[in-house]
């Protein structure tokens, strides 16, 4: 069962402060981003019932909710990696309503580490469910872990229309401006796919061009 607040047993926390990032997602995004923002929420929280974890569900759905904030065209031109402005937007709007700092750096953590995989899942829970809710979604890791039942509340309250396409796109306009961002992490892998004459960094070229003799 689904409804504005809920799915597949999973309450959105009901609290001034979700509720104002809700509000501030709403309003800076599109229905994309926002939609993805609430199912990263949604299957994460799934995903840490499954393993039996205990979270924050409020921390959690911050980080959901801000994941990819970075992604527009305000931060096209930052020369940081989009996650970092998605990462630092949520610190901002965090300190601003004084929010304790241990907080505030497992949700900044979550959605600096959300797109590199291998390390997230030995942190805080936080930090491994925004990255399990945006591996089921995007890329559907963890999806049989969930029930046919599950999947369906949550895409029933956020439909994911064309999303496969749709998602790819938001990435390439939210990294096209900053390629050297792309090196190292899994958006290099979007460039090259869509961005015409594209070159990745080559690490191996890094080092052996580095200015050291040997």
């Amino acid at each position: 069962m689904a409804n504005g607040r809920s799915a597949a047993g999973v309450q959105v926390p009901d609290s001034k402060l979700a509720g104002e990032a809700t509000q501030l997602v709403r309003d800076r995004t599109n229905d994309l981003i926002y939609d993805h923002s609430r199912r990263v929420y949604f299957f994460g929280s799934l995903q840490g019932r499954h393993r039996d974890l205990s979270f924050d569900p409020e921390l959690l759905y911050i980080a959901a909710m801000f994941h990819d904030l970075g992604l527009g065209e305000p931060f096209h031109h930052s020369g940081r990696r989009f996650e970092v402005d998605s990462a630092d937007e949520a610190r901002r709007f965090l300190q601003a309503r004084n929010v304790p700092e241990d907080s505030i750096r497992r949700v900044w953590t979550a959605i600096a580490l959300h797109t590199t995989p291998g390390i997230p899942q030995h942190m805080e829970p936080e930090v491994a469910l925004v990255t399990a809710g945006v591996e089921t979604d995007v890329l559907g890791i963890g999806y049989h872990a969930l029930s046919p039942e599950e999947r369906s509340a949550v895409v029933a309250l956020h439909p994911r229309p064309d999303f496969k396409r749709r998602i790819l796109q938001a990435f390439t306009e939210g990294v096209r401006p900053k390629p050297e961002t792309t090196f190292g992490n899994v958006k290099a892998d979007v460039l090259a796919h869509y961005v015409p004459g594209f070159e990745r960094g080559d690490f191996v070229r890094t080092i052996l061009d580095s200015p050291w003799p040997e």
